[in-house]
């Protein structure tokens, strides 16, 4: 009886006070709280979370390049990695449109706009200049190739350009798995050396999360309040349902074509979705999210490759975000958009949606973008009703966007057989089998 209580016991300190999640849910909290009692305090908590998003582009690059030349020069073929490519690609086009989709479809349903009753001249052109007047190509297929290319080879590790280190380092895998010859094993050891070495300075750095997340919180409810959140709870709530359907219905759905359950599987990533929604950066569990997969099954290849590219062209839960918000405004300043109107959204927004990760403001510059495009039908100046709110979907996006693609490196991974499926399946059944070496 003795040594029973003393397993629950071991049990209940290994979830709770050893536990990274169980911090970071009590720095949740803590920060909300902080930032309810004493706002102008807690605005000047906004360091923490700087500092740490910033340990963490430095960690991210690195560990993304390592794994992904590891990844494909441990392939049989380089002729997997086109496959592996061509897959995810065909993958994401297919999820991006039914995301972009939902947010049309459920901003026309629950109608969270209408009856707002707002009036264009009311609003400050000022207050979006920065994000209308810029380059308007952001999204297009030549901006993208654009920002593809690194100036110099060190920027892109230090600025967290995640779409360069990509580029860079599958020229690189290109290059050694074609010309590497004998000497390819000799070329990884030193490569999985250094990949190991960054891994364990990021599960160090990861232990910090709570104090990241008590400081973006403090700092999110301090600047903006929860008034914030009242007087767009309707938008809110609406982007809340889009994102839990989209993940649970398209995505479960999805994984039910490969007799996986999406609910094991959300209880398979629950730390890293936790860390995403703290910290609002989809970034802070992007080498963990690689790191478990792996161990759960998926190859290194695969998740090397599909995921760090999904952070540029498959951002589901934006995709939601767009164009839900575009709705939204229509309904709010009563401008009637007929259904040729809402498929030009959701086509342009197929476009203007990809490639703008990386770039200040993005959201709302693609948005401006997409407004343009429509031929006035709306005003660009009414996306400036969605700056205070915005700061409050930026986590159900982190979110929705992690889970996103983490389904997009399991599904290429299965249709490509480049997934250990019974290793797998064993890791949903039983998630704490897996030796989680970053989020404890």
């Amino acid at each position: 009886m003795e040594n029973i209580e003393n397993v629950e016991k071991r049990n209940w300190t290994n979830y709770t006070i050893k536990s990274l999640a169980f911090w970071v849910v009590v720095a949740i909290i803590a920060g909300i709280v902080f930032g309810m009692v004493d706002p102008k305090l807690a605005v000047q908590a906004k360091p923490g979370i700087d500092w740490f998003i910033q340990g963490l582009k430095w960690l991210v690059g690195p560990i993304i390049f390592l794994t992904i030349i590891s990844g494909i020069v441990g392939l049989k073929s380089l002729k997997e990695v086109g496959s592996i490519g061509f897959k995810a690609f065909i993958y994401f086009e297919i999820v991006s449109t039914f995301a972009l989709a939902i947010g049309v479809l459920f901003g026309n349903w629950f109608a969270p706009g209408t009856g707002m009753n707002l009036s264009v001249e009311s609003l400050d052109p000022k207050s979006v200049e920065k994000f209308t007047n810029v380059n308007q190509d952001v999204g297009s297929v030549w901006a993208i190739l654009k920002g593809a290319i690194p100036n110099d080879p060190i920027t892109p590790f230090l600025n967290g350009q995640t779409l360069q280190v990509l580029v860079m380092a599958l020229t690189l895998a290109v290059l050694i798995s074609a010309f590497g010859g004998a000497y390819k094993e000799k070329i990884l050891k030193p490569i999985e050396i250094a990949q190991n070495f960054f891994f364990k300075i990021l599960t160090v750095l990861m232990w910090l999360s709570p104090i990241a997340s008590f400081s973006a919180m403090s700092f999110l409810i301090g600047k903006f309040g929860i008034a914030s959140l009242i007087n767009m709870a309707s938008l809110l709530g609406v982007m809340f349902i889009s994102v839990i359907t989209f993940i649970f219905v398209v995505l479960g759905i999805i994984l039910a074509m490969f007799k996986i359950n999406i609910f094991k599987f959300m209880r398979l990533i629950y730390k890293e979705v936790l860390i995403v929604f703290a910290t609002s950066s989809s970034e802070s569990a992007l080498a963990p999210l690689m790191k478990k997969l792996e161990s759960a099954g998926v190859s290194r290849g695969t998740t090397g490759l599909v995921i760090p590219t999904g952070y540029s062209f498959n951002l589901d839960s934006t995709n939601i975000y767009l164009s839900l918000a575009i709705i939204f405004i229509a309904q709010a300043f009563n401008i009637p958009l007929t259904i040729g109107e809402q498929l030009s959204i959701i086509l342009i927004l197929m476009i203007t949606s990809k490639g703008a990760v990386g770039v200040t403001g993005s959201g709302f510059i693609v948005l401006a973008g997409t407004l343009s495009a429509l031929g006035g039908a709306i005003p660009v100046v009414t996306v400036a009703v969605l700056l205070g709110v915005d700061k409050f979907m930026s986590e159900m996006r982190a979110v929705g966007n992690l889970c996103g693609n983490a389904v997009a490196a399991v599904v290429v991974g299965a249709w490509d057989k480049q997934i250990d499926m019974e290793k797998f399946r064993y890791s949903l059944d039983n998630p704490d089998s897996i030796k989680d070496e970053i989020l404890g």
